[in-house]
């Protein structure tokens, strides 16, 4: 099975005025998706988008700013005024976003904690998303939880609603607080999975995409690729959700726990799988969320970005210590005995330091661990998927295996190639750059 061809992307329907039992979400093949040449309130056409997303990604930016400005209410023409206590910032936050009209959150927004005389020149703006991104994608409030791989990324908890009943009005405040923070090119305090900011961009998913939802059920699906006889595992089209302590059996099938899996229908059985894992099991929340991010942004807008990119403009670009890079950096295969020393690894620092600027840094990041995030702690604080301390590691690929880098994001493992050149050239150097759209093999 080419698991390249498995590919879907969402068909979200709904609008600012839709209840949430009006929303709809569908997961259709990437080759029959079909993406808006439009975006409403200006006259930028489907050329002018292509154009745009050709560009390097700091002009992208600039053009992004510019049509945002464009779509912006003037001063004079009304702003609205956010006053929220600090001791309940996040419940006074969500009521006065969710409170709004869609087209007021073009508006310019002044924010005031009660009781802190301050003028809003951006600071207190600042201080408004940091905290209350912070709270907002807590994993102990239950809407979200960790990654499967990658303990400082954020993903929908599937049980939101045991924990909250309102919890659809949190991700569509969500969805809304994030959309702002862009339109006004603040940053928001959490990093998201990756299959959340393709969700986002209507980017296609795959199997890999699983990696990062559930790795125990990507890892175990894997497995199977490689058996020549799957039948034998006596598997059924059903998987097992448990929710708070509570066990739930969900076919991915009609009559799901009567169809056995086979060679035959392996194919079916990995669309299945993709299409429950990535969107239907948190469909409704992420129906809310994506509801409350174009009241405020266009999707088509943010069609011109990637998936990594979208992460480092809602973000930022990450504040990396070269020096605490380099210091907690393991290496293992042939670079082990030398470390540091060896050749192949001066090439990649060399690269690294010398010639890749902030993004490329930030992409190399994504790359081998997910997220263009760095740990408050430093690079010595890395986790893996187990939750325990899994290092940036630097190991050897066999050239005879392809002349392409690869990655273990769940392990923080990267692959630079061994190239033999004694003293390469830029293109013969380790110089995967800028590590474009990657899907790294699990």
């Amino acid at each position: 099975i080419d698991l390249d061809e498995l590919c879907f992307v969402r068909n979200f329907r709904g609008d600012s005025e839709s209840k949430y039992r009006e929303l709809d979400l569908q997961m259709v093949r990437a080759e029959e998706a079909r993406q808006s040449g439009e975006v409403p309130g200006t006259l930028i056409t489907f050329q002018d988008l292509s154009r745009a997303a050709d560009m390097k990604f700091p002009d992208k930016v600039t053009w992004f700013q510019d049509v945002v400005r464009g779509l912006r209410v003037p001063w004079e023409d009304g702003h609205m005024a956010i006053r929220v206590r600090r001791s309940d910032l996040l419940h006074d936050a969500q009521e006065a976003y969710l409170a709004m009209e869609a087209d007021e959150f073009r508006k310019y927004f002044r924010f005031e904690f009660i009781g802190e005389p301050a003028i809003d020149a951006g600071g207190v703006a600042r201080e408004f998303y940091e905290i209350v991104s912070s709270q907002l994608f807590d994993a102990n409030n239950g809407l979200f939880m960790s990654s499967a791989i990658n303990q400082t990324c954020m993903q929908i908890n599937p049980a939101s609603g045991l924990a909250n009943e309102s919890h659809l009005d949190f991700f569509r405040f969500a969805g809304r607080l994030m959309g702002k923070a862009l339109f006004d090119n603040h940053l928001v305090n959490a990093h998201l999975v990756r299959p959340l900011y393709k969700h986002i961009l209507a980017w296609p998913m795959n199997l890999h995409d699983l990696e990062h939802l559930d790795y125990d059920t990507y890892n175990g699906i894997m497995k199977t690729l490689d058996m020549d006889d799957v039948s034998i595992l006596c598997l059924d089209f059903t998987c097992e959700e448990e929710r708070l302590g509570s066990h739930e059996t969900v076919s991915l099938v009609p009559n799901g726990g009567n169809v056995s899996l086979t060679n035959e229908n392996m194919r079916l059985y990995l669309e299945r799988q993709i299409c429950y894992r990535v969107a239907e099991r948190t469909k409704e929340q992420l129906c809310a969320l994506l509801q409350g991010f174009y009241d405020v942004i266009p999707g088509s807008l943010l069609s011109v970005f990637d998936f990594q990119e979208l992460e480092i403009l809602m973000c930022g670009l990450p504040e990396i210590d070269m020096a605490d890079w380099k210091a907690h950096t393991v290496y293992e295969g042939q670079y082990e005995a030398k470390g540091a020393q060896h050749k192949v690894v001066k090439w990649f620092w060399e690269v690294v330091e010398e010639e890749f600027n902030e993004e490329s840094r930030a992409r190399l990041l994504q790359f081998v661990t997910g997220t263009s995030g760095v740990p408050s702690q430093g690079f010595g604080a890395l986790q893996g998927n187990d939750g325990n301390i899994r290092l940036f590691t630097i190991t050897s690929w066999p050239l005879a295996q392809g002349t392409f880098p690869r990655s273990h994001t769940c392990f923080n493992v990267s692959h630079p190639i061994p190239y033999p050149h004694p003293k390469p050239n830029p293109h013969h150097k380790p110089h995967h750059k800028p590590y474009p759209n990657p899907d790294p093999n699990p």
